[in-house]
C-alpha cells in the first residue's frame, strides 16, 4: 500500500482527462484511542471533498477514510489507512460455496428503476442503513442494497451458497462477497438481469462495475455508477472506503495494480 503512488496516479489521471481540483475541503474526528506498549494509537475518520473542474463541468468527489495515527514519545511515527478496497473479503465463504448455484425458484423480475437505485446510493454512501449489518468490507453489501432498492427482488433463503438475499441476521454470499456477486450477476439470470458490455462508456447511472485489483481471477470490489464526466466516463459510489462521484478506474486507490481487470454490467430495465 503506497498512498504517495496512488496520489501521483490521481494527478496523472486528472491531467489526462483535462480536469483539475479547484478546491479541497477537509474535516475529521477521532473515534477511538488506545495505548499499546509505548505507542498511542488514534483511529479517526477523515472526510474530504474535491471540487473538480473538467472543461465547463463542475462536480464534487467525496470520500471518508478510516485512518490510524501512531504516536511514539509524543511524536507522529505513522499514519495510514485502516481499511481499503481489496484489503480483505466480506464474510469469506468456504471454498465450495464461493460461487452461488443458479436459481431454480427465481421470482418474477420487476422493471429495474435505476433512478431509485441511484437515489439509494446517494442517500447511504457514507452512512450505513441500520436495516442491514455493516461489514468491515462493505462494498458489495452496499451495492446489493442499491440494486434491491431499484426493484431487483431477492431470491432464496437459508442456504448462503444459493440465490441473492438478505433476511434478518443471515444473507447469501452473493449479497455480501464481491467475488460471489460478480459471478452471480453474470450467471444467475433472470433475478438480476444484466448484460456485460465492453467499455465503461456504455454504462449509465445505476449500472455496476466489478474489480479484480491484482488480475488473479478473484474479484475484490464492486461499485455503482451514479454519474458521468465530460468525456462520458462513469463516476461511481462505493463503500469500504466510502466514496461518492469517484472516477471509475480506481487508479487513485492503494489497492490498484497494473494487472487490474474490470467487468462492466448494464442492468436491464
Amino acid at each position: 500500500m503506497n498512498e504517495g503512488e496512488a496520489f501521483a496516479r490521481k494527478e496523472e489521471q486528472l491531467y489526462s482527462r483535462g480536469a483539475s481540483i479547484i478546491k479541497n475541503i477537509l474535516d475529521g474526528h477521532i473515534i477511538r484511542h488506545q495505548s499499546v506498549a509505548d505507542k498511542e494509537l488514534y483511529d479517526y475518520i477523515l472526510y474530504f471533498q474535491h471540487v473538480i473542474r473538467q472543461g465547463g463541468q463542475l462536480y464534487m468527489e467525496e470520500q471518508m477514510q478510516l485512518r490510524r495515527a501512531v504516536l511514539e514519545d509524543g511524536e507522529l511515527s505513522d499514519d495510514y489507512l485502516v481499511n481499503e478496497e481489496g484489503s480483505g473479503m466480506e464474510e469469506l465463504p468456504v471454498k465450495e460455496a464461493e460461487l452461488p448455484a443458479r436459481d431454480t425458484d427465481a421470482p418474477e423480475y420487476r422493471r429495474y428503476n435505476r433512478l431509485d437505485a441511484v437515489r439509494y446510493a446517494e442517500r447511504w454512501w457514507n452512512t450505513p442503513n441500520p436495516a442491514y449489518k455493516k461489514f468491515e468490507n462493505n462494498c458489495t453489501n452496499y451495492i446489493s442494497q442499491c440494486i434491491h432498492a431499484g426493484g431487483v427482488p431477492m431470491t432464496g433463503s437459508g442456504s448462503r451458497g444459493k440465490g441473492w438475499w438478505y433476511r434478518g441476521s443471515n444473507w447469501s454470499y452473493s449479497w455480501t462477497v464481491a467475488n460471489a456477486f460478480r459471478w452471480y450477476v453474470s450467471g444467475a439470470k433472470p433475478v438480476i438481469k444484466a448484460r456485460e458490455v465492453q467499455s465503461p462508456e456504455e454504462l449509465i447511472r445505476g449500472d455496476i462495475i466489478c474489480y479484480d485489483f491484482t488480475g488473479d481471477g478473484r474479484w475484490n470490489h464492486t461499485t455503482i455508477v451514479v454519474g458521468k464526466d465530460k468525456e462520458n466516463k462513469p463516476l461511481v459510489n462505493a463503500n469500504t472506503t466510502n466514496s461518492r462521484m469517484r472516477y471509475w478506474n480506481y487508479e487513485d486507490s492503494t489497492a490498484w495494480t497494473p494487472n487490474i481487470k474490470y467487468k462492466f454490467f448494464h442492468l436491464v430495465d
